[in-house]
């Protein structure tokens, strides 16, 4: 223990042993003590030491300390001193102020033991593993180790977490711990574990991350909370950003609805704190993800759609237009992301929904003004922020993405019909921009304008309509004139470039408007300067800076020949390509052409829709016309060079195809015609079913009411005929009693009657079929198949039918005795006869009801054994039926075993047939030798034996021919 007296507490005598030695002393006690307290001690002086001698502690004592986290797990004191050791060795002291090349060296230090670290994966898992310890001591010293990791070796060390098992899930419960300290510095783990892994930021979402931590961000009291929330809007980032499964998940799950509290902005918004600002931009950032236009088509407009429908839009507006609001919240700058004004415009772009109440928002002015035109005039005002007039710009652009009805309203307020002199309208604004000396409100306003006229050629040909006063006592120009005007004007100035920015805006609206209307096309060539000076620039050789309105000049005048209709005679297609051809030449012109792409600015614009600059000189192109000249450049350059055969040839097909077109139209809307009537003929149908069935239910209730009234009728018909009856003999009551009783027996006899009968056609059916079925078998067994067994069988099946014909035929009688009787009983009741109508007859009537009740149990009984026999019958059938199908099923076998034999016969003659023919051919050969030897003079003797064999086969075939 005096050891560690010398290295943590008082000074030894003699010479102090140097750093690296008592680290060195100490490595050993770590690896060689027995005991747990000398262990522990050694690595809290470890602890001491790390800071001052990182690299001798890194290099001399990292395995020691890893092999203590694997053996001494059950003591969390000497787990947390080994955690915060390696801590300090691997994380740069960030609150020690240290020079550029210091710094350089230590982030190489921490990065050099990182590496050394998870070179083995299995010491990341056993971090893992340490997580788990709820003890303070460890868990809180393990997150901020696996922190230092992942910001020094982030892609290593994430992709050993991703194959550990369970390893996101365990980092993620650091977020439901109790303790805030080990709760925020699981955030700060989570941001390093998320960055730049969709894999990771998936496990992430799905453990249920944007649950947890849009609580936190509730319990900490948004955008008044503080660092912690700022954390937690980092992570949701992470998760979101450039992560489409993510971002649908969290609309999916109504997390954007949760959002709408955060900028729940209260009257008093003087004093917002720094933290406060800070929160704020992050929110806007994470609404600005989920609307991002890089997002695909579909799940921007679903979120645009939800974010109108939980009223976030609407707040985004209150911010927008409240007053006292921190000028940094309303624009974007370096160090924040995303700003209100900035979001607003990417929630409303493209959604008509949302555009349309954006246009009815007004500012809390006297009178109220739109918000559209307060922020115009900000645009406008030279004396404004730079970034405030870009974001301005976006968001007058979002408004009229895809915005044809927005398009009209900004077009109209500039029209004569529509103007209010009394108040400011936007139309106003942009002109007034347009032609002001400041040249960033120039380019501004020309953009702006051209956004209003994007892909709508009815607002093209109406803004031909405005007129402009230039000054007293001078005609009124168009403002199509009067923007050339400024063209020509501005190139008389041009040389000191100034005014490049304001040339560049006016002719992206030039090129905007004329394209593709050729109306506009024709005023334009219709003022007789305007192609003179567009030849006169494309042709000079001027400097860099005047390259970009050279190429833009070529852009117009290739538009003017590609979208001209030859409604001016002097400048047809034709006579504008021999214009460029002598003037400036074919090459150079689509040279000059080439100038626009080639742009260092051009690629920049072309990326997103945002405008963003660092300095205004820089804003010279639009997104939106970046997309034009790649649309345009492909197309001018082949209609310059094109021959005016070409061209015939080509609107000879562009005509054709329209007629096809015209054609085709014309069939889609008679199809739609015809699916019209189809569906409204579907409805008549359903609407007459549905009548049909409501008139039929209608038919059955009035049947069944009709058949209760019958029953109702019948049954007063029969209480007033008793009625009558018992007036008119009164003195013969008892007779009367017996008469009803004898009524209601001869019902039941009646019935009775009518089942024998139905027994007795039954039997008879039954009969008839028993007796076809004998006289099949007779004639089968009088003639057997051939092949099939001899007759006993059918002589047994003949006698036991006989046998059940004559049971039949008995019963019959007995039925047929029975109806006979029974039919004299009824006469006998119908008329009379037993009816005591005399008093002093009523003991026969008596004895006459006992008889007839006697007879009717013993029918009843005889049917009861009738039924018996004749379920016994239909047994029997069955067993005939089955004896019967046996025989036949014998028939078949016997019948396929004869086809196969007399196969197997024809298959013999045929090779008979082909041993007679090679016999005849043999015969045929022996002769000719015999004959050929006799003709040489040689004596041939007959075989005897050949002609008898000769006979013997001829009479074969007599005899095969006999039998067949």
């Amino acid at each position: 223990m005096n050891f560690f007296r010398g290295v943590m507490g008082g000074q030894a005598a003699g010479p102090q042993p140097s750093g690296a030695d008592t680290i060195q002393k100490l490595c050993d006690r770590v690896a060689s003590s027995t005991l747990l307290e000398d262990r522990r001690d050694a690595v809290r002086a470890l602890k001491s030491l790390s800071k001052k001698y990182r690299m001798e502690v890194g290099v001399q004592a990292m395995d020691h300390l890893i092999n203590i986290l694997q053996t001494d797990r059950s003591d969390s004191e000497i787990l947390g001193y080994a955690l915060d050791t390696l801590y300090n060795i691997i994380c740069n002291d960030e609150e020690e102020e240290q020079d550029e090349a210091s710094q350089k060296q230590a982030d190489d230090l921490g990065a050099k033991f990182t590496e050394a670290f998870i070179q083995n994966a299995e010491h990341i898992t056993l971090l893992l593993t340490l997580l788990e310890e709820f003890d303070f001591h460890v868990r809180w010293p393990g997150v901020k180790l696996l922190t230092a990791l992942l910001k020094s070796q982030c892609v290593p060390v994430q992709s050993i977490i991703l194959v550990s098992p369970m390893g996101v899930s365990r980092l993620m419960d650091l977020l439901a711990d109790s303790r805030e300290v080990i709760r925020n510095d699981g955030l700060l783990l989570l941001q390093q574990l998320t960055k730049g892994n969709a894999a990771i930021q998936k496990i992430v979402a799905f453990e249920n991350a944007f649950e947890r931590l849009l609580d936190i961000i509730t319990e900490e009291g948004s955008s008044d909370g503080g660092i912690v929330v700022e954390d937690c809007l980092l992570l949701l980032l992470n998760l979101l950003k450039n992560n489409s499964s993510n971002q649908n998940f969290f609309k999916e799950g109504s997390f954007i609805q949760r959002m709408r509290p955060w900028f729940e902005v209260g009257d008093d918004n003087s004093g917002w704190s720094a933290q406060k600002v800070t929160n704020l931009h992050l929110m806007l950032q994470l609404v600005r993800v989920m609307v991002s236009p890089v997002n695909s088509p579909g799940a921007t407009a679903s979120c645009q759609k939800s974010m109108f429908q939980c009223g976030l839009l609407q707040q985004l507006c209150t911010i927008l237009m409240a007053t006292g609001v921190p000028a940094d919240i309303l624009t974007e700058s370096s160090v924040h992301a995303s700003q209100t004004i900035n979001t607003v415009s990417e929630v409303i772009r493209g959604s008509q929904v949302n555009q349309d109440y954006f246009a009815s928002v007004n500012a809390p002015s006297n009178p109220p003004r739109p918000a559209i035109v307060v922020l115009l005039m900000s645009m406008v005002n030279e004396r404004q922020p730079f970034v405030l007039r870009c974001a301005v710009l976006y968001c007058f652009q979002c408004f009229l993405y895809k915005n044809q009805k927005g398009q009209g309203e900004i077009v109209a307020t500039l029209l004569p019909s529509t103007i209010d002199a009394n108040s400011i309208s936007a139309g106003q604004l942009l002109c007034g921009g347009l032609f002001s000396a400041d040249s960033l409100s120039n380019w501004c306003a020309a953009v702006a304008l051209a956004h209003a006229l994007q892909d709508n050629l009815i607002q093209k040909e109406q803004l031909l309509r405005v007129q402009l006063a230039t000054s007293l006592g001078k005609p009124p120009v168009s403002l199509l004139q009067q923007c050339t005007n400024i063209l020509s004007q501005g190139d008389k100035i041009s040389r000191r470039g100034s005014k490049v920015q304001t040339r560049v805006g006016l002719l992206m609206l030039l090129c905007t408007w004329i394209n593709n209307c050729p109306i506009a096309v024709t005023h334009f060539l219709h003022n007789q300067e305007n192609v003179p000076f567009l030849t006169a620039q494309i042709s000079e050789n001027l400097g860099e800076d005047e390259r970009l309105v050279q190429g833009l000049c070529a852009l117009l005048l290739g538009i003017c020949i590609y979208y001209n209709d030859n409604s001016l005679e002097n400048y047809t297609k034709e006579k504008l390509k021999q214009l460029i051809e002598k003037r400036i030449g074919k090459e150079n012109f689509v040279e000059k052409l080439g100038f626009i792409t080639k742009h260092e600015l051009y690629s920049r614009a072309g990326q997103k829709p945002q405008p963003v600059f660092l300095s205004p000189e820089q804003m010279l192109f639009d997104h939106e016309f970046t997309k034009l000249v790649k649309e345009l450049e492909g197309v001018i350059t082949k209609a310059v060079h094109k021959s005016s055969e070409e061209e015939k040839k080509e609107e000879e097909v562009k005509k054709t195809l329209e007629q096809h077109d015209n054609i085709v139209t014309q069939y889609k809307e008679l199809i739609r015609e015809q699916d019209a009537k189809i569906q409204e003929l579907k409805e008549q149908v359903a609407t007459m079913t549905s009548q049909n069935e409501e008139m039929q239910t209608t038919v059955a209730q009035q049947l069944s009411q009709i058949q209760q009234h019958k029953d109702q009728y019948n049954i007063l018909k029969l209480k007033l005929g008793k009625e009558n009856q018992g007036q008119a003999n009164p003195p013969q009551g008892d007779g009367s009693h017996v008469n009803g009783m004898q009524t209601e027996e001869v019902s039941q006899l009646r019935e009775e009657m009518e089942e024998l009968r139905n027994q007795y056609a039954l039997l008879q059916t039954q009969l008839r079929d028993k007796e076809v079925l004998i006289e099949t078998l007779r004639s089968e067994g009088s003639e057997p198949a051939e092949g099939a067994p001899a007759g006993p069988i059918n002589t047994e099946l003949l006698k036991e039918l006989e046998l059940l014909r004559s049971q039949v035929q008995t019963q019959t009688a007995e039925i047929s005795q029975l109806k006979t009787e029974n039919q004299d009983l009824l006469k006998r009741v119908e008329t009379g006869s037993i009816d005591a109508t005399p008093s002093g007859d009523a003991s026969v009537d008596a004895s006459n009801m006992a008889e007839l009740e006697s007879r009717l149990a013993a029918q009843t009984s005889e049917i009861g054994r009738l039924k018996e026999e004749v379920r016994g019958l239909t047994q029997g059938r069955a067993h005939l039926e089955q004896q019967e199908a046996s025989a036949t099923s014998s028939v078949a076998i016997l019948q396929t075993e004869k086809a196969k034999l007399q196969t197997d016969l024809q298959e013999s003659k045929k090779e008979q047939d082909d041993l007679l023919m090679l016999l005849a051919d043999q015969d045929q050969k022996i002769l000719n030798l015999k004959q050929r030897l006799k003709d040489l003079g040689h004596t041939v003797e007959e075989d005897d034996d050949l002609d008898t064999m000769r006979d013997q086969t001829d009479e074969d075939e007599e005899e095969d021919e006999d039998e067949d």
